[in-house]
């Protein structure tokens, strides 16, 4: 049984950004997931893999700890809105921006999502 990201997420899920040849994460600080949850659930859509099987932990990759303290709210309760921190998980090159941006570079031989196909009518 592989883990998906239910529907509800699907606007937070990964986006293949197929002109920079990147998975695009988007963490939403007032949504109910954690960054990690985020990363950990986009990484297994991503790399098909199964997180509930144990196929896949982040603390084989980065402390999820130190990660959520990194981008949580400064002492005095303002955002961050500066930084990255970038590591590798899966052969992944994943990188994560204080904005709640998370970029996830797939492998140069990971096979890549399908062109939409053509529904017969040429663009001008």
């Amino acid at each position: 049984m592989q883990t998906k990201v239910s529907s509800t997420d699907e606007q937070y899920g990964p986006r293949y950004d197929r002109a920079n040849d990147r998975y695009v994460l988007r963490y939403d600080e007032d949504g109910s997931a954690t960054l990690t949850t985020t990363i950990v659930h986009g990484l297994a859509a991503i790399a098909d893999v199964d997180v509930t099987q144990g196929e896949f932990s982040l603390y084989d990759c980065v402390d999820p700890d130190a990660l959520e303290h990194i981008f949580s709210s400064k002492a005095d309760g303002s955002e961050r809105t500066i930084g990255h921190v970038a590591f590798t998980a899966l052969d992944h090159d994943v990188y994560v921006y204080a904005n709640g941006d998370v970029f996830v570079y797939p492998p140069a031989d990971a096979p890549r999502p399908p062109l939409p196909a053509d529904d017969g009518r040429r663009r001008r």
